[in-house]
């Protein structure tokens, strides 16, 4: 964890939200993914207060509404499988444009795409202001277990390189004349994942073998040690406070 390593989720930015240590921003992105899926799904408004509660957060740490939007699309699968619930859900039916759907349906759809949006919108916001390296060290800093934070570190480092694999890969494919036009190009393609399992398999025990010879024992040196002041948590705090504070009249109201 030595070294930097961009993300396209990243934005680079020097707002106060981008300023808060990782750790802290990890502990709230945490606690208000809680409270909002504590939330009973009947109470529409707290979902919308928890929409302006992020859009705050979004304008305070500088990132447009088109960037976070646009990240927002990886929740597609989820919205339609959302869609699919009053059709297929059973229990009490009711009709909307001439459409017969399950009520129990219905709100198991609300209840999945509202709660879902803001656990993906909060994490958007917390990967656009938080370096990947600086994520593994908030992780090992909350005391994740060591050997988790070695994978994600290697999982990260190691991406680009399988990935240009692969587009090596595809490149050979192609200037011999390869383009996978149906299913009797499938036997191919599953050729190819084959090999670039194999290729990454003998690449991650090269570097292994480099590791241990350099004194590897199983943990890593912790290059930086992140802190946090009292301050800097009540900043943090604030946005799962506010929300927990919503649920609760969610509750009661």
């Amino acid at each position: 964890m030595g070294a930097g390593h961009a993300h396209k989720l990243y934005r680079q930015g020097h707002s106060p939200v981008h300023a808060l240590p990782p750790h802290t921003k990890l502990a709230a992105v945490l606690a208000f993914v809680v409270v909002v899926a504590a939330t009973p799904r009947e109470a529409m408004w707290a979902f919308a207060l928890y929409a302006v509660l992020l859009g705050a957060v979004a304008v305070r740490a500088r990132v447009p509404a088109g960037f976070l939007l646009k990240r927002l699309l990886i929740e597609i699968p989820f919205v339609a499988f959302a869609l699919l619930m009053p059709f297929v859900v059973p229990g009490e039916q009711t009709t909307v444009l001439g459409v017969s759907l399950s009520v129990p349906g219905l709100w198991g759809a609300w209840n999945v795409l509202a709660k879902g949006t803001l656990g993906v919108a909060a994490s958007v916001l917390l990967a656009a202001t938080t370096e990947l390296r600086e994520l593994l060290l908030g992780l090992q800093r909350l005391k994740l277990p060591p050997l988790l934070v070695q994978i994600a570190s290697f999982m990260i480092r190691y991406g680009d390189v399988i990935t240009d694999e692969m587009r090596r890969m595809s490149i050979a494919r192609r200037s011999r004349g390869f383009e996978a036009r149906g299913l009797r190009h499938w036997g191919v393609l599953a050729k190819t994942a084959g090999a670039l399992f194999i290729r990454s398999y003998e690449r991650g025990e090269r570097v292994h073998l480099a590791m241990v010879s350099r004194g590897y024992t199983g943990s890593m040196p912790v290059i930086d040690e992140v802190t946090a002041t009292a301050a800097q948590w009540r900043r943090a705090a604030a946005l799962p406070a506010a929300a927990l504070l919503i649920c609760l009249l969610g509750w009661t109201l």
